[in-house]
């Protein structure tokens, strides 16, 4: 059995301050019926598509988060930005964006036209490649950003497709009992190590593009 191509992909961890109950991230459930990952919770994110390219940004992004892109990767680093605002606002109705004003001109994505995604507001602070023999594989960038960053009411979730299920706002000391992908409770625990201020310098890398997994920081 050959494997399936390995495709650029882009998600959105939101971070939001919830006062004495600590911090809480987005979150949604995959369908049952899915052919990746069925039924696990997940953050919003997918697939780099070529319109990606095309797109405006209110801020670029930092100097650091696109040094720590392009390294190990042929995939412009406003492609994946981009994505992953744009996976954000298709799966939660939620974006990551700033009002447009008429010298910037306006976004693309329906819906969303007064806005311009922000990719000064992402942070990046994860990658990994899906292991070989799964249906679908990614070579996926996960983003942090704070929910102070939306243009959006972060409890309005009116205007999501219904690729996710059940979005909420989960209490990130209480994330890891749901349903969720190993890799997902990986990025969990570095998520909660940056909002306690542990965590250390570099992107962590899981790179199984080989014929072992290996580990390194970017």
């Amino acid at each position: 059995m050959t494997d399936a191509p390995v495709r650029d992909a882009a998600t959105i961890i939101l971070l939001r301050d919830q006062g004495p109950s600590g911090p809480a991230v987005l979150m949604g459930q995959r369908g049952a019926g899915a052919v990746f990952m069925p039924s696990k919770y997940v953050f919003p994110g997918g697939a780099v598509e070529a319109g990606d390219g095309a797109a405006r940004f209110a801020r670029p992004l930092g100097a650091q988060t696109r040094a720590a892109l392009e390294s190990r990767s042929e995939v412009a680093p406003e492609m994946l930005a981009a994505a992953a605002i744009r996976e954000l606002a298709e799966e939660t109705g939620q974006v990551v964006g700033r009002p447009a004003d008429a010298e910037a001109g306006t976004c693309d994505w329906p819906g969303f036209e007064r806005l311009l995604p922000d990719a000064g507001a992402l942070r990046f602070i994860f990658r990994a490649i899906t292991p070989p023999g799964r249906p679908r594989r990614f070579d996926a960038r996960f983003f942090l950003a704070s929910a102070d960053a939306l243009a959006t009411d972060p409890d309005d979730f009116g205007r999501a497709e219904d690729e996710l299920s059940h979005l909420h706002w989960v209490p990130l000391d209480r994330a890891r009992a749901l349903d969720m992908p190993f890799i997902t409770e990986v990025v969990l625990a570095e998520t909660a190590a940056i909002a306690a201020g542990r965590d250390v310098p570099g992107t962590p890398f899981f790179d199984n593009s080989g014929d072992s997994s290996v580990f390194c920081r970017l």
